[in-house]
């Protein structure tokens, strides 16, 4: 049972809560790690991700449920405590801090690392998240997985910098790259737009509405399951309806932190995520870290966000120290 005084307590699973976890179980602070519920799936975005190439240690990939439950695994055998329940609630007036389960459960702690990531906007459409969960041609990170399309022709949707950025990335692998946008303008500064323009690669839509994701039955190795196949967007003015060849759909119309629980409490950029002090992971308020994707609004990859969790339980056992 976790009511009562606690010396750590971490929110999120992701691979900054996890590895924040193992860093603190190590130093015997006997962290409580609060996974989330639904709709917060325990895990973070890593849970939707059906191979892992680009983290260390794993030279022939994994699956990123798998990799989730290795960190999980590795941060209990040292003691932490898991619990697949959301907070409520948040007191940080003063320590130790109180936090409210949805479930009524009080519990307080002298230290509390925030690792709630960041959750990918998405179209919205029939069939998006069941082809990204399942690895079939729909994405949310150009880096992430980029390399599995070599050769393809390969759509991304959205109009900032982080829509230029990714379709500038992904004419590494692919043979060709049609940026889709819904507005004859666009939001990503002008230095990226041009150097979008100037890529023989990228060929730009614009004006053009995101209808259906179109897939068909395929064979994928030992099974069958639906692969996307292309595009179907609707003409903004005209309202004609065309249908985009594709191997892969990269959806890049932002991302959102999880940090509604901290509205109001800690300071954020205006887009939500929490800020630290210089290469820390402190708040403003002494003995609250943030780390991972809720703080990282540049890199946004589990290795960095592993790196940042470290760096919480390292801040956070330091701080505990010397008070």
């Amino acid at each position: 049972m976790t009511t009562g005084q606690h010396q750590v307590v971490i929110i999120g699973s992701g691979p900054a809560g996890w590895t924040a976890a193992l860093y603190t179980a190590r130093a015997n602070l006997k962290p409580i790690v609060f996974e989330g519920a639904s709709p917060n799936l325990p895990g973070g975005q890593l849970m939707w991700t059906s191979e892992v190439e680009n983290f260390p240690g794993f030279p022939h990939g994994i699956k990123g449920p798998e990799m989730m439950a290795k960190f999980k695994e590795q941060a209990e055998r040292f003691g932490t405590v898991a619990r697949q329940e959301n907070i409520a609630t948040v007191d940080l007036s003063k320590r130790p801090f109180t936090l409210v389960t949805e479930s009524g459960e009080t519990l307080t702690t002298d230290s509390l690392i925030i690792a709630t990531g960041a959750t990918a906007k998405l179209l919205g459409l029939p069939k998006e998240m069941e082809l990204m969960s399942s690895g079939a041609g729909v994405s949310a990170c150009a880096t992430c997985d980029g390399a599995f399309y070599k050769g393809e022709e390969l759509v991304v949707v959205g109009g900032g910098d982080s829509a230029m950025e990714e379709a500038g990335f992904l004419t590494r692998f692919a043979s060709k790259v049609t940026l889709v946008h819904r507005r004859d303008t666009f939001r990503a500064s002008r230095i990226m737009l041009e150097r979008a323009q100037e890529n023989p690669k990228i060929h730009f839509m614009t004006n053009q509405i995101p209808l259906e994701i179109v897939s068909e039955r395929k064979k994928v190795g030992m099974f069958e399951k639906d692969w996307l196949t292309g595009l179907r967007v609707k003409h903004a003015i005209t309202g004609e309806e065309t249908v985009i060849p594709a191997g892969g759909l990269f959806v890049a119309i932002g991302h959102r932190p999880n940090t509604q629980l901290f509205t109001g409490l800690l300071d954020t950029d205006e887009t939500g995520y929490l800020i630290t002090e210089g290469r820390s992971t402190k708040t403003k308020i002494p003995g609250v870290f943030a780390c991972g994707d809720a703080q990282d609004s540049y890199y946004r990859q589990a290795i960095t966000a592993a790196g940042t969790g470290c760096m919480a339980a390292i801040d956070a056992e330091r701080f505990l120290a010397g008070h």
